[in-house]
């Protein structure tokens, strides 16, 4: 089993990208609904609980996000949500999820 974490930094003013809406899904399911603290992080998908061996995805809302913070986008936005389809192996472990956004690109790795 398996435990997850995620932190968003906004790349335009280089500072974490805080009130950012974000969902876990497994196979369709929703696990986590919640939105990122003044750090950028969701230290709820720990409530989450251990995660199982498969396919997941974490989706971040960044066009209302860059909305909120008055940045002007285009109708429709180039980078409406952001999903992140990975992969949680057989081995346990800690698997953090970090997302590098603008409104115009993205950038993930998996972390520690």
């Amino acid at each position: 089993m398996s435990t997850l974490s995620t932190h968003v930094l906004n790349l335009v003013s280089g500072c974490p990208a805080a009130g950012m809406s974000v969902t876990l899904r497994q196979e369709g399911k929703l696990l986590f609904s919640g939105e990122t603290n003044p750090d950028g992080r969701c230290p709820e998908l720990k409530n989450t609980g251990a995660l199982e061996p498969g396919s997941y995805c974490l989706e971040f809302a960044v066009a209302d996000y860059f909305r909120q913070q008055g940045t002007e986008l285009s109708d429709p936005p180039f980078l409406d949500k952001v999903p992140l389809v990975f992969g949680i192996s057989g081995s346990g472990g800690h698997y953090h999820v970090p997302l590098l956004v603008s409104p115009f690109g993205f950038s993930t790795y998996r972390g520690s």
